[in-house]
Parts: C-alpha cells; sequence; structure tokens
C-alpha cells in the first residue's frame, strides 16, 4: 500500500513540476537588477554597436528547444530593423552561462549596444510578444517585411 502512495505522490510531483515548466516557457522578464558592469567576453564581442538591440540566444549542442528559438528569432531580427539575433552555444564553456545567471537553455537576453540587459525570454520566445516587450528600445525602427510567418505564432 505503501507503494502506490509514493507512485502517486511521485507522479503528483511531477504534473505540478510539468505546469509549472510550462507556464513559464517563453516568459518574457524585464531586468530589475543594477546593470552588469563587465560581461562575458564571448557575449560582448557579438554585440552590435549599430543595432539598437541585439537578442543573444543562449544554447547547448543538443538542445531541441533551441532549433525552435532560433526558428521564430532569426527571422524575427532580419525582417525588423535595428534587431540582430546571435546564437551563442555554451556547451563548451559553462562559464559564460553562469556568469549571465542562465539556468536552462535557451534562455535568450535582450542586449543595448552599451552591453545593458534589457529583458530575458526563458523557453521559445513568440515572435509578436517579443517586439511587443522590445517596443521602446525600438521605437522609430519599423519591420521590413510585416507579413508574419507560421514560425512567429
Amino acid at each position: 500500500m505503501v507503494g502506490i502512495w509514493v507512485v502517486l505522490g511521485v507522479l503528483v510531483a511531477g504534473l505540478v513540476a510539468g505546469a509549472v515548466m510550462r507556464a513559464r516557457n517563453g516568459r518574457i522578464r524585464e531586468v530589475t537588477t543594477a546593470p552588469r558592469h563587465t560581461l562575458p567576453g564571448p557575449v560582448a564581442d557579438v554585440l552590435d554597436a549599430a543595432a539598437p538591440v541585439t537578442l543573444v540566444q543562449i544554447s547547448t549542442t543538443f538542445c531541441a528547444p533551441c532549433r525552435h528559438a532560433r526558428a521564430v528569432l532569426e527571422p524575427l531580427a532580419e525582417r525588423t530593423e535595428g534587431l540582430r539575433h546571435v546564437e551563442l552555444d555554451v556547451t563548451n564553456q559553462p562559464e559564460v552561462a553562469q556568469e549571465l545567471r542562465v539556468l536552462r537553455t535557451p534562455t535568450t537576453i535582450a542586449f543595448s549596444p552599451d552591453g545593458t540587459e534589457l529583458l530575458r525570454i526563458d523557453g521559445v520566445p513568440k515572435g509578436p510578444a517579443v517586439l511587443e516587450a522590445l517596443d521602446k528600445h525600438l521605437s522609430g525602427v519599423h519591420l521590413v517585411n510585416e507579413v508574419p510567418t507560421d514560425r512567429d505564432r
């Protein structure tokens, strides 16, 4: 009888954990902490001074959701003036993820040209939500091609 209760407890805990993870996937968080003084070298190297916002997607080699995030963010950056997307694989550089306080992949961090973190997205983002969250940072910038694709939904 005890075994049944253990199995039932594990099942309930798994369902709760799954529901929490699903609710947090793709959630956009505005940054409320103090600006970071230095960025890890690989991140600082990919920031584009000409783009108002650079989306740095932190990925790992065998991460399936990372491919989905890339499929959303690359076309979004291609058709949005002033937005740049860069994918950074941290499989062999875990210290980069640690310095950025990244706990899961994919995590996408939006940076201004000076390296200020603007927002974070855990999991696979939704294109329109990303644009809406970045609207104030991309003010005066327009979409190059405003026809949405199925990947943005």
